[in-house]
């Protein structure tokens, strides 16, 4: 936020004039002014300063993590001076093309014209390890290099806009440590034109209004590009009727679409569909030698998701084709030179399919076999970039073998691969016949595309040389293949002129930069869907393109490459082929753009994986400490436990035996006691007997004497008599006993 607020303030500190009400032409000429715009980078030294950034075949070379300065430098050319006000901001973003909104504001520490030399310098200075510079701040792998855009927007006096220079250069990233032995000097410098048309304000004031802002390197691109072959020929035009548009695009971005995305399912709707395709099968099976006259009815419509996998197989001609399953069996056990071309390219095959998805997992293991043994097969021409998704969507319907197969055959008897023999002259060749096709059928999307040269080979390359199955979703590739191994090559130019033919408006209305982007991101997300392919491919197969024209363009073909032949001097021979050298320069750069693009990307992704990695290894390490030190605590609770239990089990040892002990004295006791106790029963018996003997006897002696009978009732119990007490004898009687006491 300080940056920011830094950046507005120094920016705002003069207030622009009004100018609100609309200009006025005053001249239809129309001004061209030339700036000259040197740039440099600086890192920081570690001292206190700052050292210059070198640069080797105009890549600068930067370092991780180092804050940097840049500095730019504006200086024009021509007798016509216009005076530049301040910058109104010093922008930054890695890539290129990037757009406006896109780019991070960057703090400027000073600007104005240095000494009276007429150069206006501005510095800022830009932190490297903020998010949006993360790109630029990781290390770049071997041989590749990244973009970066750096943007002024400069308010000059009569103008009423400020005007933007954007510079797209190159850098490589290297580590803090890396030490520069070597390097040149020099700044990056750009050339920007500048057309101006004057226009009178409101207050009678002349100003300028901006048409236009072109780099020099945009201008040699455009002049370095070649025209199309047809431009020195004509030919009658035919018109026919415009195909209703394709449904809305559902693009969700700038990004293109992966290959081997959408999903295809095997569930069969038409009923009718799969019973014919029953019948077909039943009979073809019967005689393979001979293609059932409906098969191309049915190919036309789609082969089930089901059944692509044998139907594919018959369509090619190599069902039960032992000798070239046996060859693959052999071909994967040798070494190919390409073996790693090869596995770079099966990295970049399919990444959206899960079966090829894992690296070094069972897809992409079994397509680089596949791939290797073609290479093997077939020598002369060996491995050529593009085959892997060719093989990559027949594995998905069939093994190895079958694929491998399948593969051979679409290469050799339906000559793929002349495309890729004698200099490609043969898709040179393709690529002529499309091109009259464009000016036969749609003449005015060919005139478009000729007034912005734009060539066949910039966007049918990919289309030819991998049967359309590098960019396009996979229901797409699959119904393309269906009518492909039924129809033959030809389908190659139905597929790609119904392509030109749904797009027409929309490719009409761009330049062309918006047309390489609309080939390379839009078009292929307009069939995502069953019902834009069906569209797609009904449109191609209402084409009718006859093989006695394409005939016809191939003698027209040859006719004008014998006259370029017969006319071409050697001088005209080597700017060809400069122009030619230059234009693979461009698709080489475009493609190793992407692949370092796609490189730091992959290894910004490792990064964040293998942080996420190690963040939840050090949360496994802690929980498994955790768990350690809970089992040995454990283990120390069981001991304590299984020694306490040793010593329960002890004293309930001894407790047991001291009361067996005390059990068995007290069965002694007891038994003692008995014995006891019987004797003493005994005797009391034997006493009972001998009492109650002498108690009769007494009893019969007491009865025997008159005076003891009255003393026993008839029972034989005691008679007691009452006591008869005499009254006047009561005391004295006292008076004796208490006598007696006392005397006692």
């Amino acid at each position: 936020v300080a940056k920011i607020l830094y950046c507005f303030a120094n920016t705002f500190r003069r207030v622009p004039r009004n100018r609100s009400t609309a200009p006025k032409a005053i001249s239809a000429t129309n001004e061209e002014f030339v700036f000259s715009v040197n740039l440099e980078f600086r890192e920081d030294d570690g001292k206190g300063g700052y050292s210059l950034c070198p640069r080797d075949k105009n890549v600068f070379k930067l370092r991780c993590s180092l804050d940097k300065k840049l500095t730019l430098t504006v200086q024009q050319t021509g007798s016509k001076q216009l005076k530049i006000e301040r910058c109104f901001g010093l922008l930054l973003s890695p890539g290129r093309n990037v757009k406006h909104g896109d780019m991070t504001l960057i703090e400027k520490t000073s600007m104005g014209y240095t000494a009276e030399d007429g150069i206006y310098s501005i510095t800022g200075t830009w932190d490297p390890t903020e998010a949006s510079f993360a790109v630029l701040n990781t290390e770049t792998p071997h041989d590749t290099r990244v973009f970066m855009t750096v943007a002024i927007d400069l308010v000059i006096v009569g103008i009423q806009e400020p005007v933007r220079f954007a510079i797209e250069t190159k850098a490589k990233v290297f580590p803090a440590t890396e030490k520069f032995w070597y390097f040149m000097n020099k700044p990056h410098t750009e050339l920007f034109h500048l057309k101006l048309k004057q226009v009178e304000g409101q207050n009678g004031e002349v100003g300028h209004e901006v048409l236009g802002v072109t780099s020099q390197t945009e201008l040699d691109r455009k002049k370095g590009g070649l025209t199309l072959p047809l431009s020195q020929v004509k030919f009658p035009a035919a018109e026919i009727e415009t195909p209703q548009e394709a449904p809305e695009d559902l693009s969700d971005g700038d990004e293109p679409l992966l290959s081997g995305s959408g999903n295809v399912s095997k569930e069969i709707t038409d009923e009718n569909l799969l019973e014919a395709w029953r019948d077909v099968l039943k009979k073809w099976h019967q005689n393979l030698t001979q293609k059932p006259k409906q098969v191309t009815q049915l190919s036309r419509k789609g082969v089930p998701e089901a059944l692509r996998g044998e139907v594919w197989q018959l369509l090619a001609g190599c069902q039960n084709n032992t000798e070239l399953l046996e060859a693959y069996r052999i071909l994967i056990t040798k070494e190919s030179p390409g073996e790693a071309v090869i596995q770079r390219d099966i990295n970049r095959t399919f990444p959206a399919h899960d079966f090829f998805k894992e690296s070094g997992g069972i897809g992409q293991e079994s397509l680089f076999r596949i791939s290797k043994a073609y290479s093997v097969y077939d020598e002369e021409i060996g491995y050529c970039q593009g085959q892997s998704f060719l093989a990559a969507a027949l594995l998905l319907h069939m093994p190895e073998e079958q694929a491998f197969s399948v593969l051979v055959k679409i290469m050799f008897d339906y000559g793929l691969r002349d495309f890729f023999k004698n200099d490609f002259s043969v898709l040179h060749l393709s690529f002529y016949q499309l091109e009259r096709l464009l000016q036969d059928h749609m003449p005015e999307l060919f005139d478009h595309f000729l007034q912005m040269n734009l060539e066949a080979h910039m966007y049918a390359s990919q289309w030819f040389l991998t049967l359309f199955t590098a960019k396009f979703p996979l229901f797409m590739v699959y119904h393309i293949l269906d009518v492909f191994l039924s129809e033959g090559r030809n389908t190659l130019f139905s597929i790609a002129m119904a392509l030109l033919k749904v797009s027409r408006k929309d490719l009409l209305a761009l330049d062309f930069e918006g047309i390489l982007k609309y080939f390379r991101v839009q078009l292929p997300k307009r069939f995502r869907t069953e019902e834009a392919t069906s569209e797609l491919m009904q449109v191609a197969l209402n084409l009718k393109i006859r093989g006695s024209k394409l005939k016809k363009y191939e003698k027209e073909y040859q006719a004008i490459k014998e006259q370029e032949m017969q006319q071409e001097d050697p001088l005209q021979r080597y700017e060809r082929e400069n122009k030619r050298l230059m234009e693979a320069n461009i698709r080489l750069e475009q493609e190793n753009d992407d692949m370092a693009h796609e490189l730091v990307e992959s290894k910004l992704n490792l990064t964040k994986q293998l942080d996420q990695s190690q963040d939840l290894s050090e949360s496994l390490t802690r929980e498994l400490m955790t768990t350690k030190k809970k089992l040995l605590e454990t283990e120390e609770e069981k001991q304590r436990l299984e020694t306490e239990s040793a010593q329960v089990k002890e004293m309930c040892r001894r407790e047991l035996e001291r009361l067996e002990t005390d059990n068995s004295r007290n069965s002694v006791i007891i038994t003692d006691y008995k014995q006891i106790c019987s004797q003493l029963s005994e005797r009391l018996e034997k006493q009972q007997t001998a009492s109650k003997t002498e108690l009769r006897s007494i009893r019969d002696q007491v009865k025997g004497c008159e005076n003891c009978s009255k003393l026993f009732e008839p029972d034989g119990t005691v008679r007691i008599p009452e006591p008869k007490v005499d009254p006047g004898s009561f005391e004295p009687q006292n008076s004796r006993v208490r006598k007696t006491t006392l005397g006692n």
